[in-house]
């Protein structure tokens, strides 16, 4: 079946053609690495691995980069304040994130480009911009002009005046119009800087993803996404540095964007005290639960965070890893694990993960019914391509257990069960009176009795 994907610049749900089937290649803007992400920076990572998962199964060689932004003036802040070179940080945060999304399921990229790395491309670059009238020096800084570029606006669906205002950009003396943007800026001798033509400086923002996208991807992409809040000025400052460099070629085939998440219908942010780092989060809450829950609502709208939200999550996965864990004898057919047709056609259907979840759940449905070797194969299979339920089901339901003895749980189990057999059901009930003390949770069912880690 074909995959249909909603395009942010023809702002119209399209049949997705990748410009060569044989490498499809797909841009992911990545974090700026000078403290923990928060949750919210970790739904696009969610959502496009989940694309990238699809898109491997329709072609052959799928090509995902997703950049680490390591020199930016949060960054620049942070290493003056510690007095340590900026590496200490970015180094100490990238990891952190690379560790942070291996938790939540997400693999690596194929490609995680540095903009420190690419400094000679970088100013390559805004030297073809100069050349082409697209861009000038003034005071050290070279900046893009932006009138130059006819199409500006086009991704955001906004005026030039409009997209000022919104920008709150910076009125400099040396800009020829306030909404040119910067490409390079000079460097004080305390900040980190780089030998290029306009003097020692480092890059701007904007044209370090163009840059890099161009230099392992191609002149050309299939798909470039992000956070919509990149809308502007980021991508509409990438289309336009990338589309002029490279000779009026297109940037971006698709452009892709998930909506924002909010906490219990607020925007989170530092002045409200509501920002929630994936760091922490994975420590209070199964790492599976999170994934669930960024993949709840569809992904260009909007997200609630709640308690609510995440104890959902918890008891939803309860009860499809509860099907799994009595299904444990049953041997899977061979061969590779298949994709029910009903979870591909939503997700081919611009990437609609809530009714991808509500296939899922039917299959745990019919695999609780029916006990099947196939029906097994289908609840899993479906649940890889969305990254869940790739975990033991013991393991799922004993989280939390590092401080629980386990020898001792089934070693009371095992008296339990003899003291029900010789009908002491005084003793019986003294036994799950003691590992409820424990923090133990059982369950007494066909497949005989099982234990889990009681939840807060």
């Amino acid at each position: 079946m074909s995959i249909s994907l909603y395009n942010s610049l023809s702002r119209r749900t399209e049949t997705f053609t990748p410009l060569n089937p044989e490498r499809v290649t797909v841009y992911l803007c990545g974090p700026t690495v000078y403290s923990y992400v928060h949750i919210g920076n970790a739904r696009g990572p969610v959502v496009f691995d989940v694309l990238v998962r699809l898109l491997r199964r329709h072609y052959p060689n799928v090509v995902y980069a997703r950049n680490i932004t390591d020199v930016d003036d949060k960054i620049n802040a942070a290493a003056l304040e510690q007095g340590v070179p900026i590496s200490t940080i970015t180094d100490r945060f990238a990891a952190a994130y690379r560790e942070d999304m291996a938790t939540l399921g997400i693999p690596p990229p194929d490609i995680e480009p540095h903009a420190t790395a690419h400094i000679g491309e970088i100013t390559a670059m805004i030297e073809m911009l100069i050349a082409g009238g697209h861009a000038y020096a003034a005071e050290g800084h070279v900046l893009f002009d932006v009138a130059s570029y006819a199409a500006y606006g086009a991704l955001s669906g906004r005026d030039t005046e409009e997209m000022i205002a919104g920008a709150r950009v910076e009125v400099a003396p040396y800009k020829k119009n306030p909404a040119d943007f910067v490409l390079w800026k000079p460097s004080q001798p305390e900040l980190p800087g780089w030998d290029s033509p306009w003097g020692r400086g480092r890059p701007g923002w904007h044209i370090e993803c163009s840059a890099m996208s161009a230099a392992h991807l191609g002149e050309t992409i299939d798909i470039h996404a992000g956070g919509v809040d990149l809308q502007f000025p980021h991508h509409e400052n990438e289309i336009a540095q990338s589309t002029c460099a490279h000779g009026g070629k297109t940037f971006a085939r698709w452009w892709m964007h998930n909506g924002m998440l909010t906490f219990d219908g607020r925007k989170m942010s530092k002045s409200l005290g509501n920002v929630l780092h994936v760091h922490q989060l994975l420590q209070q809450h199964p790492p599976e639960a999170l994934r669930l829950l960024l993949l709840r609502g569809h992904y260009r709208q909007p997200l609630d965070w709640s308690d609510a939200a995440i104890a959902q999550s918890i008891s939803t996965l309860d009860g499809w890893y509860r099907v799994l864990r009595d299904l444990a004898d049953v041997s899977l057919p061979d061969g590779a694990l298949p994709v029910p047709s009903g979870i591909e056609a939503a997700l081919c259907d611009d990437l609609n993960t809530p009714q991808a979840l509500a296939e899922l759940s039917m299959l745990a449905d019919a695999a609780r019914q029916s006990g099947t070797p196939e029906a097994k194969a289908a609840l899993l299979g479906g649940g890889a391509l969305l990254g869940l339920l790739q975990q033991d089901p013991e393991a799922w339901f004993q989280r939390g257990s590092d401080g629980v003895d386990g020898a001792r749980v089934e070693a009371l189990l095992e008296e339990r069960r003899a003291a029900r057999a010789a009908k002491d059901f005084a003793r019986a009930d003294a036994i799950r009176a003691e590992l409820t003390a424990m923090g133990v949770v059982i369950e007494d069912g066909a497949q005989g009795t099982r234990w889990s880690v009681a939840k807060a």
